[in-house]
């Protein structure tokens, strides 16, 4: 008997087997306690839910027109913790995706100047709207809000963006990051301002980039400050970058009237990385390429490094060939 004849025999055997089984009395007393089992466990369930239970509910809490320009003195509750007690069967209404909204706290709840106020009859109000009727409310935690607070100072802090960006081979920032708005105004105590000089961004990673993007990126938060607002708008120019060449004629700077430089090239060649879409732009006329007098006075071999002065913000990796030059001194016979 070959290899795959006995595998069809068992095969077939097998099958045989399942069918007797499923056929037989065993089965029918399977299914039979399968369904008592299940029965047991409803009724064990719907007498359950009938049954009181206590449960925990959290409710946020969210302060609503607050001035920037206010600190409280220390930190104040984000949520309200309460028991409460009902059937089985409503509590599911509590735990099964019903959201419990937040109870709103307005400077104006206050009783003195300085002093936010909210009381425990109050913060029951709030928990008692969002209770089904059945349901008893037994304790909730803090029991009032009080908290005081205090004027701070103002100061505008520029935007700086922190993060890392990566290109596609061929491309590069095609200019200046844009931060819009580009200042924030940061509220806190005048010693805690004086030691700020600007506003981060939250670190932001970009990987792959080949065209341009725009973000809106939180500020990085600074402890005992308020940041207003707590977002900007981040554009990275992502440009496709190719390479051109240019001839920059060579300036010589601080020359003394009575002399004039004659210079070997005179000019030099810059190759430099430029966007696609500024490559017909990018003339001359924005290049400085220079050498100073004062190092040709104190150079006895004749020959002089030149120096890139010049360039547009958006040009990278420009090289310069030559990047030294001869010279020769002359007297200029119109100053003698």
């Amino acid at each position: 008997m070959t290899h795959r004849e006995h595998l069809s025999q068992s095969v077939k055997s097998l099958n045989k087997q399942t069918k007797a089984y499923f056929h037989g009395d065993q089965w029918k007393e399977v299914l039979v306690f399968s369904f008592f089992v299940l029965l047991a466990f409803g009724f064990w369930l719907l007498q359950s839910l009938q049954q009181e239970y206590e449960i925990i509910l959290t409710f946020p809490v969210q302060y609503k027109e607050l001035p920037a320009d206010i600190a409280f003195d220390k930190e104040i509750p984000q949520q309200v913790i309460a028991k409460v007690k009902d059937k089985g069967s409503v509590l599911l209404n509590y735990t099964l995706g019903r959201v419990l909204q937040p109870i709103e706290i307005k400077l104006e709840t206050k009783e003195k100047k300085g002093i936010l106020l909210f009381s425990k009859k109050q913060i029951e109000n709030d928990i008692q709207k969002q209770l089904l009727a059945t349901t008893s409310l037994i304790e909730f935690e803090p029991q009032h809000i009080e908290a005081s607070f205090s004027q701070r100072k103002h100061k505008p802090l520029p935007v700086k963006f922190d993060g890392d960006i990566q290109f596609i081979t061929g491309f590069q920032l095609a200019g200046e990051i844009q931060i819009e708005p580009s200042v924030v105004d940061a509220y806190a105590s005048a010693a805690t301002l004086d030691t700020l000089q600007e506003a981060l961004t939250q670190f932001t990673e970009v990987k792959k980039g080949n065209k341009t993007l725009q973000r809106t990126v939180a500020l990085r938060p600074i402890a005992g400050v308020n940041l207003v607002p707590t977002t900007v708008t981040v554009t990275l120019p992502i440009e496709e970058y190719t390479e051109k060449s240019l001839n920059i004629p060579i300036i010589c700077k601080g020359v003394p009237l009575h002399y004039k430089v004659r210079l070997f090239p005179s000019e030099v060649t810059v190759t430099c990385s430029v966007p696609l879409s500024r490559f017909k732009a990018l003339s001359e006329s924005q290049f400085e390429i220079t050498i100073d007098y004062n190092e040709l006075e104190q150079n006895a071999s004749g020959s002089c490094y030149v120096h890139l002065t010049r360039k547009p913000e958006w040009v990278h990796t420009p090289t310069l060939l030559p990047t030294q030059v001869e010279f020769l001194l002359e007297h200029n016979e119109h100053y003698d």
